[in-house]
């Protein structure tokens, strides 16, 4: 039976994986954005270098050995030039337009492009490779965008579960963990999405498992699984600098066992600057290209850069400040649900002291979100006791299936749910490989909806203006701005063919369109070009002015997110 209800939840996690919903722009421009424009990670089979320093990619490779092909690449590269290298490295996987965010500017970087290489860039490498071999030269979006949601699905049905089966070692208990595990919306949505906060949740639990097989072992060095924990210990500070946190109080017990076993230390100390070494040549070559070698180790690294960037106020303060209660009161029952109530009641694992010694310290820091603490879950799943009594248990089931299907329900499936599809969409209008139903100086705005993907576009010509909650009177100023004045200035710019196609998209709760779209307001026109009606804006709720029933009507009653050509009806 346990099997059963395992496997049924890991269907409803790969429902989940494959609803294009959107809960934070995180999961996208710290992930696909960045790696499917502009990567160091473009694999030597597709690098343009090689055609101009030997005819090594027009043999078939499928004749060679594994081995002898990778001794060939790095011979290769070793006899190449560092501006020939630099572009192999600096390439780019996709020519997806892309829109790079303040965290990954060259001049002061703060998050590193080494975790992206290998979550994001590899599968991207490898789905190329694949769609080239049948012929195809161009991959579109949508199959690479649903391509990283089952590669994420894939990491957390087979890591994340078998992380918290050997962390577990009362049979009854693991059952227990697993199935709670299984059954989380956290799992459904979350860990299924693009986050480093999902990546930064495998890597911690398989820096615990590493620690567990470490100490367990007081026979022998553990040479090889030290050195498996050094080079994922320096990826997890390179993913996030809040790792540390969750793996501070696992990390001392390991001291003593240091002194009795000193191979084991240097086995981790040597796999650790090596994999630090890669990190760093792989952010150099991202963002410094033209760098000599040297500035490798005297620039600052980007986990440090994050580091000090989070420890200034100042600098979180653009973020949102929070009090330092914000995790255990809000975001911890946000996201266990009735699990919350059965941590703060005996009996108590052992298993909570490292995510609760990670809590303590990241409320230290003044901004804090809820997926900061993802690590943190499956964790606290996994001391979590079932009631003793079977009413109890009973109720507590219940309670949990339900909360934990509405939850998942509303932040996987309709969460600004019509972004992703929307964008693909358009992209599939404005692309140049296929015949254009829109104009190709065609400009969208973008208002009261997450930012949208640009890579999503398809090398579209659209003109994407991200509006984001801006006031109303600012959309009509931007309408205004593209689509001309009426008068003689606008009978010049017709006569000239420069007139523009403006679509807006935005959600059909928002009132403020509503005389507009309806034809009540003179001298406009608004046609509905297409709707994703799996879309639930939850950032334009006034509950003080329109009362608790009158905005979920509202919002949920008209779901859906809109796309309608603007134009300006001038009088002749």
């Amino acid at each position: 039976m346990w099997t059963r209800i395992y496997l049924l939840f890991g269907l409803v996690r790969l429902y989940f994986a494959l609803s294009p919903s959107y809960i934070h722009p995180d999961e996208n421009f710290q992930g696909p954005e960045v790696v499917a424009g502009e990567s160091i990670a473009r694999s030597y089979l597709f690098s343009t270098c090689f055609d101009s320093a030997t005819d090594f990619c027009m043999r078939p490779t499928y004749e060679r050995e594994v081995c002898e092909l990778i001794e060939s690449v790095l011979n290769l590269c070793s006899r190449m030039h560092k501006n020939q290298l630099t572009q192999c490295l600096a390439g780019r996987i996709f020519s997806f337009p892309h829109h790079s965010t303040w965290e990954f500017s060259p001049s002061a970087p703060t998050r590193s492009a080494f975790p992206l290489l290998g979550v994001y860039g590899l599968p991207m490498i490898l789905l190329r490779w694949l769609w080239t071999e049948t012929g195809n030269e161009i991959v579109a979006p949508k199959i690479i965008y649903y391509t990283l949601r089952i590669v994420m699905f894939i990491l957390s049905f087979v890591l994340e579960d078998w992380a918290i089966y050997e962390l577990v070692h009362s049979p009854r208990q693991r059952r227990i963990a697993v199935i709670l595990v299984a059954s989380s919306y956290v799992t459904w949505t979350y860990q299924t999405h693009t986050f480093s906060n999902a990546v930064e949740t495998l890597v911690v639990l398989w820096t615990l498992v590493l620690i567990r097989r470490i100490l367990d072992n007081k026979q022998r060095s553990s040479v090889f699984t030290a050195a498996i924990l050094g080079s994922l210990v320096v990826f997890g500070v390179f993913n996030r600098i809040t790792f540390p946190a969750f793996i501070l109080y696992p990390g001392v017990l390991l001291v003593p066992h240091f002194f009795r076993k000193p191979l084991t230390l240097l086995s981790l100390v040597c796999s650790a600057l090596f994999t630090l070494f890669l990190a760093l040549l792989t952010d150099h070559y991202f963002y410094t290209p033209d760098l000599p070698y040297a500035s490798i180790f005297s620039l600052p690294p980007t986990p440090l850069r994050s580091l000090l960037y989070n420890l200034s106020p100042g600098n979180l303060s653009h973020h949102g400040l929070h009090p330092p209660y914000t995790h255990f009161l809000l975001n911890l029952p946000l996201l266990l649900g009735p699990a919350f109530i059965l941590l703060i009641n005996p009996p108590y694992s052992l298993h909570l002291l490292p995510p609760l010694f990670a809590t303590i310290i990241l409320s230290l820091i003044p901004h804090q979100e809820a997926r900061f603490l993802l690590p943190a879950i499956p964790l606290f799943l996994s001391g979590t006791h079932l009631p003793r009594s079977r009413r109890a248990t009973r109720i507590f089931v219940v309670t949990w299936v339900v909360f934990n299907a509405l939850i998942a329900i509303l932040m996987g499936v309709y969460h600004q749910g019509g972004v992703v599809p929307m964008q693909l969409h358009l992209g599939s209008l404005g692309t140049t490989t296929v015949t254009p139903r829109l104009l190709p100086n065609t400009t969208v705005l973008w208002w009261r909806t997450y930012s949208p993907p640009i890579w999503l576009l398809d090398g579209s010509t659209l003109q994407t203006v991200d509006l984001m909650g801006t006031p109303f009177p600012q959309l009509l100023s931007a309408i205004v701005n593209h689509t001309g004045s009426c008068g003689a200035e606008a009978n010049v710019a017709s006569a000239a063919g420069s007139l523009r196609d403006i679509l807006v998209v935005a959600p059909r709760s928002s009132r403020e369109l509503d005389p507009y779209r309806t034809g009540l307001v003179p001298g406009w026109h608004w046609d509905e070009a297409w709707t994703a009606w799996r879309h639930l804006n939850l950032d334009d709720m006034d509950w003080g002015e329109d009362g608790v029933a009158w905005t979920l009507g509202r919002v949920v009653g008209r779901r859906g997110l809109t796309a309608w050509r603007v134009g300006r009806e001038c009088e002749t």
